[in-house]
Protein backbone atom coordinates (compact mmCIF):
# COMPACT_ATOMS: atom_id res chain seq x y z
CA UNK A 1 0.00 0.00 0.00
CA UNK A 2 3.01 2.38 0.67
CA UNK A 3 4.74 1.55 -2.30
CA UNK A 4 1.45 2.26 -4.16
CA UNK A 5 1.55 5.02 -2.49
CA UNK A 6 4.77 6.36 -3.53
CA UNK A 7 4.34 5.80 -7.25
CA UNK A 8 1.51 7.62 -7.19
CA UNK A 9 2.83 10.92 -5.27
CA UNK A 10 5.75 10.52 -8.23
CA UNK A 11 3.12 10.04 -11.29
CA UNK A 12 0.60 13.19 -10.04
CA UNK A 13 4.81 15.21 -9.25
CA UNK A 14 5.99 14.13 -12.60
CA UNK A 15 2.86 14.71 -15.01
CA UNK A 16 2.97 18.11 -12.79
CA UNK A 17 6.47 19.08 -14.12
CA UNK A 18 5.84 17.44 -17.70
CA UNK A 19 3.02 19.76 -17.85
CA UNK A 20 5.06 23.10 -16.70
CA UNK A 21 7.77 22.10 -19.65
CA UNK A 22 5.00 22.28 -21.85
CA UNK A 23 3.44 25.50 -21.78
CA UNK A 24 4.84 27.94 -23.84
CA UNK A 25 7.68 30.73 -22.34
CA UNK A 26 6.27 33.86 -21.37
CA UNK A 27 7.67 36.27 -24.88
CA UNK A 28 7.18 39.88 -25.64
CA UNK A 29 6.64 40.42 -29.12
CA UNK A 30 7.41 43.62 -30.88
CA UNK A 31 8.10 45.45 -34.17
CA UNK A 32 11.17 47.32 -34.90
CA UNK A 33 11.49 49.56 -37.70
CA UNK A 34 15.32 51.41 -39.11
CA UNK A 35 15.20 54.12 -41.33
CA UNK A 36 18.40 55.05 -43.12
CA UNK A 37 18.42 58.41 -45.49
CA UNK A 38 20.88 59.48 -47.94
CA UNK A 39 21.06 61.92 -51.40
CA UNK A 40 20.77 59.56 -54.17
CA UNK A 41 24.19 59.61 -56.60
CA UNK A 42 23.26 57.34 -59.49
CA UNK A 43 19.87 57.69 -61.94
CA UNK A 44 18.25 55.66 -64.17
CA UNK A 45 16.70 56.86 -67.32
CA UNK A 46 13.81 55.29 -69.10
CA UNK A 47 13.52 56.04 -72.90
CA UNK A 48 11.47 54.68 -75.54
CA UNK A 49 10.99 54.86 -79.16
CA UNK A 50 7.90 54.40 -80.79
CA UNK A 51 6.54 54.76 -84.50
CA UNK A 52 3.41 54.15 -86.43
CA UNK A 53 2.66 53.72 -89.75
CA UNK A 54 1.41 50.45 -91.99
CA UNK A 55 4.44 48.61 -92.62
CA UNK A 56 5.90 46.54 -90.39
CA UNK A 57 9.13 46.21 -91.67
CA UNK A 58 9.28 50.18 -92.07
CA UNK A 59 8.66 50.51 -88.93
CA UNK A 60 10.93 48.18 -87.30
CA UNK A 61 13.99 49.88 -89.88
CA UNK A 62 12.64 52.98 -87.96
CA UNK A 63 13.46 52.29 -84.73
CA UNK A 64 16.45 50.38 -85.57
CA UNK A 65 17.91 53.58 -86.68
CA UNK A 66 16.93 55.67 -83.53
CA UNK A 67 18.33 52.82 -81.48
CA UNK A 68 21.14 52.77 -83.17
CA UNK A 69 22.37 55.94 -82.67
CA UNK A 70 21.19 56.13 -79.13
CA UNK A 71 23.75 53.01 -78.52
CA UNK A 72 26.40 54.93 -80.39
CA UNK A 73 26.05 58.32 -78.24
CA UNK A 74 25.90 56.71 -74.86
CA UNK A 75 29.35 54.71 -75.74
CA UNK A 76 30.55 58.22 -76.49
CA UNK A 77 29.57 59.40 -73.23
CA UNK A 78 31.60 56.23 -72.06
CA UNK A 79 28.51 54.35 -70.15
CA UNK A 80 29.22 50.82 -69.69
CA UNK A 81 27.17 48.26 -71.88
CA UNK A 82 25.95 46.93 -68.28
CA UNK A 83 24.55 50.09 -67.21
CA UNK A 84 22.39 50.33 -71.06
CA UNK A 85 19.23 47.55 -71.33
CA UNK A 86 16.29 46.76 -73.30
CA UNK A 87 13.56 46.53 -71.29
CA UNK A 88 11.01 45.48 -73.94
CA UNK A 89 10.47 45.85 -77.57
CA UNK A 90 6.44 45.87 -78.73
CA UNK A 91 4.54 45.60 -82.06
CA UNK A 92 0.71 46.78 -81.69
CA UNK A 93 -1.53 46.00 -84.60
CA UNK A 94 -4.36 48.89 -84.49
CA UNK A 95 -7.78 48.77 -86.37
CA UNK A 96 -9.20 52.63 -87.68
CA UNK A 97 -12.94 52.26 -87.95
CA UNK A 98 -13.25 55.09 -90.15
CA UNK A 99 -10.82 54.68 -92.65
CA UNK A 100 -11.46 50.47 -92.14
CA UNK A 101 -7.30 50.23 -92.51
CA UNK A 102 -5.05 48.97 -90.14
CA UNK A 103 -1.99 50.53 -88.96
CA UNK A 104 0.69 49.60 -86.19
CA UNK A 105 2.54 51.14 -83.82
CA UNK A 106 6.49 49.53 -82.75
CA UNK A 107 8.24 50.50 -79.78
CA UNK A 108 11.67 49.80 -78.04
CA UNK A 109 12.26 50.60 -74.47
CA UNK A 110 15.79 51.42 -72.81
CA UNK A 111 17.01 52.07 -69.51
CA UNK A 112 20.16 54.57 -69.48
CA UNK A 113 21.82 54.28 -65.80
CA UNK A 114 24.46 57.03 -64.79
CA UNK A 115 26.78 56.55 -62.28
CA UNK A 116 27.55 60.03 -62.39
CA UNK A 117 25.05 62.30 -62.15
CA UNK A 118 27.25 65.05 -63.41
CA UNK A 119 26.89 63.60 -66.83
CA UNK A 120 23.13 63.85 -66.47
CA UNK A 121 22.19 67.35 -68.41
CA UNK A 122 24.28 66.33 -71.34
CA UNK A 123 22.86 62.50 -71.34
CA UNK A 124 19.64 63.55 -71.54
CA UNK A 125 20.10 66.40 -74.29
CA UNK A 126 22.45 63.94 -76.39
CA UNK A 127 19.14 61.57 -76.00
CA UNK A 128 16.66 63.50 -77.22
CA UNK A 129 18.54 64.56 -80.03
CA UNK A 130 19.10 61.15 -81.40
CA UNK A 131 15.39 61.23 -82.64
CA UNK A 132 13.86 58.94 -79.53
CA UNK A 133 10.15 60.08 -78.78
CA UNK A 134 9.12 59.11 -75.43
CA UNK A 135 10.69 59.26 -72.12
CA UNK A 136 9.19 57.32 -69.31
CA UNK A 137 10.69 58.94 -66.60
CA UNK A 138 14.01 58.86 -64.00
CA UNK A 139 14.26 56.85 -60.89
CA UNK A 140 17.26 57.87 -58.32
CA UNK A 141 19.16 54.93 -56.36
CA UNK A 142 22.60 54.74 -54.19
CA UNK A 143 25.63 53.08 -54.95
CA UNK A 144 26.17 52.22 -51.47
CA UNK A 145 22.19 50.54 -51.23
CA UNK A 146 23.30 47.32 -49.78
CA UNK A 147 25.32 48.67 -46.88
CA UNK A 148 22.63 50.91 -45.93
CA UNK A 149 20.13 48.35 -45.85
CA UNK A 150 22.52 46.37 -43.42
CA UNK A 151 22.80 49.44 -41.39
CA UNK A 152 18.91 49.65 -41.48
CA UNK A 153 18.45 46.21 -40.14
CA UNK A 154 20.52 46.96 -37.58
CA UNK A 155 18.76 49.91 -36.56
CA UNK A 156 15.12 47.95 -36.94
CA UNK A 157 16.46 45.42 -34.60
CA UNK A 158 18.04 47.97 -32.05
CA UNK A 159 14.28 49.82 -32.17
CA UNK A 160 12.70 46.66 -31.39
CA UNK A 161 14.61 46.32 -28.16
CA UNK A 162 14.55 49.33 -27.03
CA UNK A 163 10.14 48.93 -27.47
CA UNK A 164 10.62 45.90 -25.89
CA UNK A 165 12.48 47.47 -22.72
CA UNK A 166 10.04 49.74 -22.30
CA UNK A 167 7.10 47.69 -22.39
CA UNK A 168 8.36 45.23 -20.24
CA UNK A 169 9.71 48.20 -17.33
CA UNK A 170 6.13 49.16 -16.41
CA UNK A 171 5.71 45.56 -15.74
CA UNK A 172 8.40 45.65 -13.56
CA UNK A 173 9.97 42.72 -15.99
CA UNK A 174 12.96 42.25 -17.50
CA UNK A 175 13.30 41.44 -21.76
CA UNK A 176 15.68 38.47 -22.11
CA UNK A 177 16.79 37.04 -25.36
CA UNK A 178 15.58 36.99 -28.23
CA UNK A 179 13.51 33.62 -30.02
CA UNK A 180 12.78 34.64 -33.05
CA UNK A 181 13.38 37.33 -35.56
CA UNK A 182 11.89 37.80 -38.72
CA UNK A 183 11.88 40.79 -41.46
CA UNK A 184 8.91 42.38 -43.14
CA UNK A 185 9.33 42.70 -46.97
CA UNK A 186 9.50 45.98 -48.23
CA UNK A 187 7.48 46.10 -51.71
CA UNK A 188 8.22 49.89 -52.10
CA UNK A 189 12.00 49.75 -52.11
CA UNK A 190 14.21 52.45 -51.12
CA UNK A 191 11.54 56.37 -51.44
CA UNK A 192 13.01 59.47 -53.06
CA UNK A 193 11.77 62.27 -50.61
CA UNK A 194 12.44 65.55 -52.33
CA UNK A 195 14.15 67.66 -50.07
CA UNK A 196 16.93 69.03 -51.93
CA UNK A 197 17.58 70.21 -55.10
CA UNK A 198 20.65 69.77 -57.22
CA UNK A 199 22.17 72.52 -59.26
CA UNK A 200 23.40 71.84 -62.61
CA UNK A 201 27.00 73.28 -62.10
CA UNK A 202 28.46 72.29 -66.03
CA UNK A 203 26.57 75.25 -67.62
CA UNK A 204 26.56 78.12 -66.73
CA UNK A 205 23.52 79.81 -66.16
CA UNK A 206 23.18 77.90 -62.73
CA UNK A 207 19.72 76.75 -63.98
CA UNK A 208 17.76 74.06 -61.09
CA UNK A 209 17.78 70.67 -63.63
CA UNK A 210 17.47 67.92 -61.33
CA UNK A 211 15.89 67.14 -57.50
CA UNK A 212 17.57 63.65 -56.52
CA UNK A 213 15.91 64.38 -53.17
CA UNK A 214 16.78 61.89 -50.45
CA UNK A 215 16.25 58.30 -50.46
CA UNK A 216 14.81 56.58 -47.58
CA UNK A 217 15.52 52.99 -46.99
CA UNK A 218 13.52 51.94 -44.67
CA UNK A 219 12.96 48.09 -42.96
CA UNK A 220 10.63 46.86 -40.50
CA UNK A 221 10.93 43.70 -37.86
CA UNK A 222 9.54 41.48 -35.98
CA UNK A 223 10.90 40.17 -32.96
CA UNK A 224 10.01 38.23 -29.90
CA UNK A 225 11.90 38.21 -26.84
CA UNK A 226 11.60 35.82 -23.27
CA UNK A 227 10.08 37.92 -20.76
CA UNK A 228 11.94 37.40 -17.35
Amino acid sequence: MKTLQILLILAITTTTAMAQNALPPNTIDVTGEGIVRVVPDEVTINIRVENTGENTKTLKEQNDATINEVLKFLKKMDIADKDVKTEYMNLNKNYDYNSKTYTFAANQSLSVKLRDLKKYEAVMKGLIDTGINRIDGVSFSSSKEESLKSEARKKAVENAQMKAKEYASVLNQMVGKAVSISELSNPGGPRPMYKMAMMDSSSGSGEQTIAPGEMEIRTTVNVSFLLN
